[in-house]
Parts: structure tokens; sequence; C-alpha cells
């Protein structure tokens, strides 16, 4: 709540938290009554003409924006734009030529580096090349993500390297061959952290580490096969049958690849495989961790939103979690407007807001139960203004309790507490943007 503010957030996720600041400060009474004043500069119709502003401002890098860039005569701005411009033609929307340079870094230099290593391994760059796909792994992941659920990000004569490009870059990345799309979009987004989603958190204790431990150790032993079942169950043969045999494939694949020569596959593509699902789990885990009690089918109360700097500046705005559940198709930029333009939404839906905090830190302070530290991260709103650092702290707390069996059957299946009912009170804020 008193946590300084990062001046390498993006613009837009500024503006709507300075916005939230001064919905902060204006009902703890502080405001003052200067035509200039921090009130007057980021109320809501100042806050939308803001964003609306950069809204269309082309991203190129994720460490960089726009205005940093090399401009005007010069031969770095004239390579700058020569490059801008030709990637404009070859992506789907004029403003993610970002995407095209992620998958240039990637070609350029994941793929040398594997393929050197099976020419000439050494211990040393067998480390490197593992550190170097860390470093990558959450740019691509939500790189992938944008991909999986747009169809594509290039433009339709592209369509065939647009299709191929993830086939290449999954083994490396520690993807399995289509394993992220089935799992994320035709179940993840269908169960909604549910009962019956393979990665719900519903069912732990969130801040005990002995739950967080069974949770992740499930997802890696048995993901191959729960996956295929639950389509099977879902009475969905083909989706059943499409994650099996990707999921085999690739698994043959590494194994093949180990059975010629081991110790390039081991850093290649076996590391890379645990790094990014034990990385995945901690993500999602850090997503769903916080679940209100009384409400937990709403995506307002069993996801969060995090305005910082590695979530959204560096993995295009996965920070949004919220806004991205309420819609999976909106596009990675327009999330801080949509959040805005439905602040009211988010006030009565008791959402929980947070800066200064990734998901990674966001599951170590919980498993840690370091709940004023969570605290102090909250941007309170609505209901939340007003409470102290303590009742903060407090409230956090009773949202990481798992739920029994009865409750499960209470509030997702009884009466009015169905996952589609809450789904319908949800679209309420979709159908006002």
């Amino acid at each position: 709540m008193d946590a300084p503010i990062n001046p390498l957030l993006l613009k837009p996720d500024l503006i709507v938290l300075q916005n939230l600041l001064q919905d902060l400060r204006r009902n703890n009474g502080t405001d003052s009554h200067d035509p200039a004043d921090f009130s007057a500069a980021h109320n809501d119709q100042s806050s939308m003409r803001a964003l609306d502003e950069v809204h269309d401002e082309t991203t190129v890098f994720t460490s960089w924006d726009l205005k940093d860039l090399p401009a005007g005569k010069g031969f770095r701005a004239e390579i700058l734009g020569k490059y801008i411009t030709w990637a404009q033609g070859i992506v789907r929307n004029p403003v993610d030529v970002v995407f095209l340079t992620h998958i240039i870094l990637y070609f350029s230099t994941s793929i040398p580096s594997a393929v050197f290593l099976y020419y000439h391994f050494t211990w040393a760059h067998g480390i490197f090349h593992c550190l170097l796909q860390l470093s990558y792994c959450g740019s691509f992941t939500l790189m992938l993500h944008n991909h999986i659920h747009n169809n594509g990000l290039l433009k339709k004569k592209y369509v065939w390297f647009d299709n191929t490009w993830p086939y290449i870059l999954e083994p490396l990345m520690g993807h399995t061959w289509d394993s992220y799309y089935y799992h994320h979009v035709k179940h993840h987004h269908v169960e909604g952290n549910g009962p019956e989603d393979l990665s719900s958190t519903i069912r732990y204790q969130r801040d005990e580490l002995s739950n967080f431990l069974m949770y992740v150790g499930r997802f890696i032993a048995f993901i191959w096969i729960e996956l295929p079942l639950y389509f099977l169950r879902k009475r969905k043969p083909g989706l059943a049958f499409k994650a099996a045999a990707s999921e085999m494939a690739a698994y043959l694949f590494i194994y093949l690849a180990a059975r010629r020569n081991f110790y390039p596959t081991l850093f290649v593509l076996i590391i890379p495989l645990f790094m990014m699902r034990i990385g995945l789990m901690v993500g999602n885990y850090g997503q769903h961790a916080l679940v209100d009690d009384v409400d937990p089918a709403s995506d307002f109360r069993s996801s969060i939103t995090l305005i910082d700097v590695p979530s959204n500046r560096h993995c295009f705005n996965d920070g949004w979690h919220t806004s991205h559940h309420l819609n999976p198709l909106r596009h990675w930029k327009d999330h801080p407007r949509a959040f805005l333009k439905a602040k009211n939404e988010y006030t009565n839906g008791r959402a929980l807001v947070f800066q200064n905090i990734d998901y990674l830190m966001m599951t170590y302070r919980i498993l840690a139960k370091d709940y004023l530290y969570l605290a102090d991260c909250v941007v309170p709103i609505g209901d939340q203004i007003g409470m102290s650092r303590q009742e903060l702290a407090d409230m956090l707390r009773t949202k990481t309790r798992r739920f029994s069996e009865e409750e499960i059957q209470e509030k997702f299946y009884k009466g009015r507490k169905t996952q589609k009912e809450a789904k319908k009170k949800d679209d309420l804020y979709i159908s006002k943007i």
C-alpha cells in the first residue's frame, strides 16, 4: 500500500496505478484542492485519455519503450526505422513488432547454441545454455500464450512460418508440442480454477510448502495422462487423442535424442522441460493462490491483477490476469484500458490488485506466510480502502485456505453458486467494454 512506484513500469500501468492511488487518497481525505494536484491529473477521464494516447504505440523491445529508442537522423535511427517498417508488414497487429523481435532473437541464439552443443559438448556451455533458456522462458511462454489464444501472431501470407516456429522452439524452451494449447486454452480457461481444473489450487492449503510440493509434483508426474482422461470424461475423444499423441511424440523425440547423445539432450531438452513445468506451476499457483472463500467461482475473486515490471513489461501484460480470464481473446495491450473501463466491476467484485510483486514472488511470500509483505503490495480498491495493514494481511490469509469437498459441492455445484452462473455474472464486465 505504501510501496514506491517503480519507474520502469509500462506507461499504461503507471497511468492505471496513479488513477487507483488517486482514488485511495481521495477516500482517505488526503487530496488537496489545487487544480493541478494529483487528483485532477489522474481522474478517470484524464486517465482514459492518456491510455488512448499510448494504446497504439508500437512495441519493438520489452526493455525499452518507443520513446527511448533512437529517432530522427542517424545510422541507428535509420536502421531501426527500416526494421520497424519491415516487421509491421509481417506481424498481424502493427503494434506487435516485439513478437517478431523475439522470434528472431530465439532463432539466432537458442537454436545455434543447441546445435553447437550436439556438435561439441562442454559442461560450461551446457550450463550457459540452460541459463540462457531460463532467461527466455517467461517472455517466450507469454508470446506463445498470445499465439495460442489468437491463432497466430503473423499475417496470413506468413501462416506457414506462423504455424512452424512454435514446433521448432517449444522443445528448446521446455514445452512439449501443443501441450500448452491443450492444457491452457482447451482446459484451464474452460474450468477456470474450478474443481475439475487439473491445475486448480482450491484443494490445497496454499500457504503450506508440503501442499505446494504436492501441487507441482502432481502436475509433473501425471499431467501426461490426466489431461487426456479429462477430455475423455468430457466426451471429447478427439482432444484426448491429440493431447496424448502430441505429448507422447515429444517424449519419444526426447528419448531418441538422449539415446543418440545424452549429455547435449540433457541440457537442451530435458532440463528445460523440468524448469518450464516447475515454472508454469509456480506461476499458476501465484495467479490463483488467493481465492475468495465466499464466491470462489468468480473470476474477479479467484485470480489477481499485478501492476509490475516482470509480468507486464517483459511478459506481455501477464499481470492483468483477471482481465485475461474475463476475456481470453483480448489483445495484451488492451488490458489496462479494459480494467479502467470496468473499475466499478472490479471494485464490486472485490478483486485484488497488487503492485511491485510478480507471480514468483507472490508464490514465495504466500508459502512464507508473509502476509504483511503482501499487504504492503496491495493497491486497495472498494471495501479494502481504509483497512489497516494488519486487516489487509488477515484478509489475504483467509484466501489461501483449502476448500473441503463439502464446500466445493456447495460453492461450485449447488444452488446459485455454480460456475456457469458466476461466469454470467462476470460477463457483465465484458458487456460494459
